[in-house]
């Protein structure tokens, strides 16, 4: 199935200079009579195989315009998530792969992001985190970085671990550590470690202040918290843990081993 999301945005990559997505991890307010009157620290959890964390990690600038914020994104393998919480991925359930493919298509043309599928999905996406964890001496790679490699993936069509793609994928963003270090692959380990030891199950995910803000539609309700929500002021978050499990299914077997 090859499915195109073509948007008049689609010359923005081209635009867009280096030095603006290395700022744009920090936003100030545009509006002080609206926006939150602290500096919000948000952890982005994504896997590029994800098209909703693409689709998100685009949008979010616009979603959070007038706050001040800022944001350090995390790489981690959400195979391991799924695998830790005994779930199949929406593209291993057949008629949720093909609805899935559909819906993001649908959501990039609503939201202007250039969008196509990848030549194959799902694919392993360890080469490519490992890539993003390597571009930064810490581990968290910035949002040029990120939005490179969600690029390379989302627009074109293309093999995304396709050999040759790759290698000039990796020369054209520079590591700064070698990609095949055991200290690369501790911190991507470490990244995935630290979102279930959150509560995180899925991607992408925004953790501040303790709280977990699970996808692309949790971006509203993250603007609101961020910009002091009277629901969060009551005890509706931590109510809504306490609701009685009724009755538990067996989980089935298939995919998780």
């Amino acid at each position: 199935m090859r499915l195109t999301s073509a948007a008049s945005g689609g010359s923005l990559h081209s635009a867009l200079k280096l030095q603006q997505y290395c700022m744009d991890t920090t936003q100030t307010a545009d509006a002080p009579s609206t926006s939150s009157p602290r500096m919000a620290s948000i952890d982005c959890y994504l896997d590029f195989i994800s098209p909703y964390a693409y689709l998100a990690f685009e949008r979010l600038p616009e979603a959070l315009r007038g706050i001040s914020y800022s944001v350090r994104y995390k790489p981690l393998l959400f195979a391991s998530l799924l695998k830790h919480h005994g779930q199949l991925g929406p593209a291993e359930i057949p008629a949720k792969r093909d609805w899935t493919y559909r819906q993001v298509s649908w959501l990039a043309q609503q939201q202007n992001t250039p969008l196509q599928m990848p030549f194959s999905h799902p694919f392993n996406p360890l080469s490519l985190l490992r890539l993003a964890v390597a571009c930064d001496d810490t581990g968290a790679p910035n949002r040029y970085v990120c939005e490179t490699i969600f690029r390379h993936v989302w627009t074109g069509g293309e093999e995304a671990t396709d050999t040759a793609r790759l290698a000039a994928l990796s020369a054209q963003l520079s590591p700064v550590q070698d990609i095949a270090s055991e200290r690369v692959k501790e911190q991507l380990k470490a990244h995935t470690a630290e979102a279930l030891a959150l509560g995180v199950f899925g991607v992408p995910a925004f953790g501040v202040d303790g709280k977990v803000f699970w996808g692309l539609d949790s971006l509203p309700m993250l603007r609101d918290y961020l910009l002091g929500g009277n629901w969060f002021g009551s005890s509706a978050w931590e109510d809504a843990s306490d609701v009685k499990v009724g009755i538990e299914r067996i989980p089935v077997a298939r995919g998780l081993s």
